[in-house]
């Protein structure tokens, strides 16, 4: 998989890019994954990117022509995946959308910044918009990271099991069970038992009953839509009520 990264700020990338999983996802050339700084292809002499709003208001505006150029040169550096704007007014990442993207070739990410890109921009070269949530960054940096780092868990050999994206929150619309290791008593709290006894049906049953239960307490929302039974929805309702514990909305 390809990603360009196009920024005003290529320095941000460095730890990240460098360390952790993605760090030896890179290393072992799983995944190519390339910040480009936005500045060398701006024609002004000072090679700023950015200028005043026609129509006024405060901040600046990101100029169209270098990031119409850094995206042809991404083009023919090889990365020929869709160009995907983050963006506060895109639409919502999901695991959906992730695993989406996960599917394709690789993809060229634009960092916004300041009070955003010039609309012909965007017009021009953008074949997508997205956002984190419903929240302001100061750039589109750390949203990239993010999208870089959920998307390259889904590239075969980059996470140790293959099992681990199949046995996590939003799977299959639900959030993950708890988890627990050594020791098996830590300060006077016990790990559950039927994780402990090796029968791998009864725990099987009790992680599914969990991720219900997490689910309906922290996003009922989730819960709401997921794909589950009756029984079990009904079920996991009367457990919150016997509790005491209403699900969260």
């Amino acid at each position: 998989m390809k990603i360009a990264i196009l920024t005003l700020f290529p320095e941000m990338f460095d730890g990240v890019l460098n360390s952790s999983i993605l760090g030896r996802a890179r290393r072992d050339k799983l995944v190519d994954i390339q910040p480009m700084d936005i500045r060398p292809f701006s024609d002004r002499k000072h090679k700023n990117t950015d200028d005043y709003p026609f129509g006024g208001g405060a901040g600046m505006v990101m100029l169209a022509q270098p990031i119409c150029d850094a995206v042809r040169h991404a083009r023919q550096e090889g990365f020929t995946g869709r160009c995907l704007y983050m963006s506060p007014r895109g639409k919502a990442l999901t695991q959906q959308k992730v695993r989406q993207l996960a599917g394709e070739d690789g993809f060229v990410i634009l960092c916004g910044h300041y009070e955003g890109v010039d609309q012909r921009a965007i017009d021009s070269v953008v074949d997508e918009e997205i956002s984190l949530g419903d929240f302001v960054l100061t750039g589109g940096e750390l949203a990239a990271m993010a999208l870089c780092d959920a998307v390259a868990r889904y590239v075969p050999g980059v996470l140790g099991s293959e099992d681990s994206t199949n046995e996590e929150s939003f799977c299959d619309g639900l959030l993950e069970y708890p988890q627990y290791t050594r020791p098996r008593v830590f300060e006077g709290i016990e790990a559950p038992e039927v994780l402990l006894n090796g029968d791998h049906a009864k725990i099987k049953a009790w992680r599914r009953r969990q991720s219900l239960l997490v689910t309906a307490r922290m996003r009922r929302d989730l819960f709401d839509q997921a794909e589950i039974t009756n029984r079990e929805r009904q079920e996991t309702l009367a457990l919150l009520e016997q509790e005491g514990e209403p699900p969260c909305c």
